[in-house]
């Protein structure tokens, strides 16, 4: 629901641009305002599950969410777009904070390295919510298309909420439960989870890059039509999907430091293809095996630093990770202007490297 919803929303931006009056400049600074929901909530939310319960949480942020996504096209002006954007990336961050923390409390319980499932649904929630919402941009007008979603959302919530609130968790017998925070955290932990917040903010850079540049790079650098370019960023979404989806398996057979390892050495090489490759199909091969090797590195930093400081955890590694979403776009469009598009994209690689080299030094 999460992934549908937020997918919605972003396939309508052309037409809340178009309904706004906006220039380019003035809807990048609206959409800042997600951004900075997302941060500031983020670091609030790990209190509020430690106070709450995660779950309480989850459900409170989903309605919001769920709300909040109606109401863009209801403004007719930029700073009325930017201020209710701030409530929408105020409640997706937060939801993204309270049900990982509540994921972390499950793989802990499951005593199963289960968490790449749940992101498997994310992005699977992602492509069908852009899938749609191309369909039938046509036919239904922003408002009604977001309506739907508001609709549609409440409606998993309830379901979801029911159970969430009906079933307790079970409780692991190992002082390792994910849910309660070390009775003191200590500056070996603390460090730790910076650790995997800088995992996870190198795999979300690579993410909010080819989000952003993937399609530019092979319309403007290689000279694909539209619809190939467009197909970048779906072979990137598709693959990390699927990587996702046999995320359990590989952690089972490998474990997590040797699969984050892995995945980061895959994604580089990934992405010095896609970037460098000067035919077509081999940069899109590259974005493939990017979203190949990227898929599990989230999930394994958020689980591990969740299971060491429980929702502060969670919190920590998600405010890095997403502002690594943030800063990758913004940065390749720097060093795109000082030197070419396809050098400012191997750094995706290089960060892939680190996150690499991190998992390899601190097993």
């Amino acid at each position: 629901m999460d992934g549908f919803v937020f997918a919605g929303w972003v396939v309508r931006i052309p037409d809340i641009k178009h309904q706004t009056h906006a220039s380019v400049g003035a809807l990048g600074l609206a959409l800042l305002g997600v951004s900075a929901g997302a941060v500031i909530t983020m670091t609030l939310t790990g209190r509020l599950c430690r106070r709450y319960g995660s779950r309480p949480v989850t459900i409170v942020c989903a309605v919001l969410l769920c709300l909040s996504v109606a109401l863009p096209p209801l403004t007719h002006s930029v700073a009325a777009l930017g201020a209710v954007l701030l409530v929408f990336g105020a409640a997706y961050g937060g939801l993204n904070v309270a049900f990982n923390s509540a994921a972390v409390d499950l793989v802990a319980a499951l005593r199963r390295p289960i968490m790449p499932t749940f992101h498997a649904a994310f992005s699977l929630g992602g492509m069908i919510g852009a899938g749609l919402g191309g369909l039938v941009a046509g036919s239904l007008s922003p408002t009604r298309h977001l309506l739907a979603l508001t609709v549609i959302g409440l409606l998993v919530t309830a379901v979801a909420g029911r159970t969430l609130l009906r079933h307790d968790i079970p409780v692991p017998h190992s002082e390792e439960r994910a849910g309660a925070a070390p009775r003191r955290l200590d500056g070996r932990t603390r460090r730790m989870v910076l650790v995997f917040g800088l995992i996870a903010l190198c795999t979300a850079y690579g993410e909010g890059a080819m989000a952003d540049w993937g399609a530019l790079h092979l319309r403007q650098d290689l000279g694909a039509s539209a619809g190939v370019a467009a197909a970048g960023y779906t072979c990137f979404a598709l693959a990390m999907t699927v990587g996702r989806a046999s995320g359990t398996t590989l952690l089972e057979r490998l474990g997590r430091s040797r699969t984050v390892v892995f995945g980061g050495s895959t994604a580089a090489a990934g992405m010095l293809l896609g970037s460098l490759a000067p035919w077509v199909w081999a940069a899109l091969l590259g974005f493939a095996i990017t979203g190949l090797g990227l898929a599990n590195l989230f999930p394994v930093a958020v689980e591990r630093a969740g299971a060491l400081a429980g929702p502060s955890g969670v919190a920590t590694a998600s405010t890095l990770g997403y502002g690594g979403m943030l800063l990758g776009p913004p940065a390749i469009g720097f060093v795109a202007d000082w030197t070419s598009l396809p050098t400012a994209l191997t750094s995706v690689a290089v960060l892939a490297a680190v996150a690499t080299l991190i998992g390899a030094t601190s097993r």
